[in-house]
């Protein structure tokens, strides 16, 4: 079942449900049989954790953007089928974000998480690290949420952003510029 509605400027709000499960939500600048029109699609499937967002620029050019938090992917790698994106653990988690991390920590994390874990998805011992995640990570800072030691829940948050971000994210960008740069080169 697809879910429409145009707003009062014109723009178009598109979501459904696939087959497969997957959720998308897709805006549009004008109606969507308009050739030209432009267009974000978010694309989210629950069960994994990942999905992406597609800019269209109506003059065919796309970029697409990996979205993914390494957090619930290390959760839904623990837990295997027995996932749920509302489990207690994320509960925990979330209530901590939301009431003691700072607003320029909450983007920075939402910025290069998805790189993370694009990282982790490119070496080749997945489950090691996303276990070392969860027991860790994840059940560190909710056991010390648990007890009130929010100052090593938060210092243990940060400090695995700032290792996943060099061992994973840096690796994986570096990658990418040498191949954007090597591509320009033989232009």
């Amino acid at each position: 079942m697809t879910n429409k509605y145009k707003n009062s400027k014109g723009v178009y709000i598109e979501s459904h449900t696939d087959k497969g499960g997957k959720d998308h939500i897709s805006f549009y600048d004008k109606n969507p049989s308009n050739p030209k029109h432009q267009s974000i699609h978010v694309n989210y499937n629950a069960k994994t954790g990942k999905g992406n967002i597609v800019e269209s620029n109506g003059s065919g050019g796309k970029t697409t953007t990996g979205i993914g938090c390494y957090l619930t992917t290390a959760c839904i790698r623990h837990f295997k089928d027995n996932f749920d994106d509302n489990c207690f653990e994320l509960t925990i988690l979330r209530w901590f974000r939301d009431n003691f991390v700072s607003q320029d920590d909450v983007r920075h994390y939402y910025k290069i998480a998805p790189i993370i874990v694009e990282g982790i998805e490119a070496t080749s011992n997945i489950d090691i690290i996303y276990d070392y995640i969860y027991e860790n990570v994840v059940d560190a800072c909710v056991t010390a949420i648990l007890e009130g030691d929010y100052e090593f829940a938060y210092n243990r948050y940060k400090s695995s952003i700032l290792s996943f971000e060099e061992s994973f994210a840096k690796p994986l960008l570096q990658k990418k510029m040498v191949k954007v740069l090597n591509k320009s080169i033989t232009k």
